[in-house]
């Protein structure tokens, strides 16, 4: 009955340790799609340039995050106080995602910034 279970159990705990695709993996699916797709989904961008025959959408991806606080070891003590923890600090983050167009359709993108990781 052990084994069952643990041969049931498997799947379900390396599929719970997988992570989801990247941020470029989830861009590149618009790669050759038109440029009303690419709008609805992300919505309407910032910028847009046209030059040569080809177009460039810029949006912009803001995130909030949390950063880790340096452990108050109160008065040069070196013990540990919880009670003196400072409070969390938190940050935001951007990534600048520009994508080219030739023919209304997607032919590439960039991402420039900390929050494309």
């Amino acid at each position: 009955m052990r084994m069952r279970t643990a041969s049931l159990l498997l799947p379900l705990l390396l599929a719970a340790c997988a992570v989801g695709p990247t941020l470029e993996q989830r861009l590149a699916t618009y790669v050759g799609r038109s440029e009303g797709d690419l709008v609805a989904e992300l919505g309407v961008p910032l910028r847009s340039y046209d030059t040569d025959g080809r177009r460039f959408l810029q949006f912009e991806r803001v995130s909030t995050i949390a950063l880790q606080p340096e452990p108050y070891s109160g008065f040069g003590y070196g013990r540990y106080r919880p009670w003196m923890m400072p409070a969390p600090a938190y940050a935001q983050v951007r990534c600048d995602l520009t994508f080219a167009l030739r023919d209304h359709r997607v032919e590439s993108f960039t991402m420039n910034g900390q929050g494309c990781g």
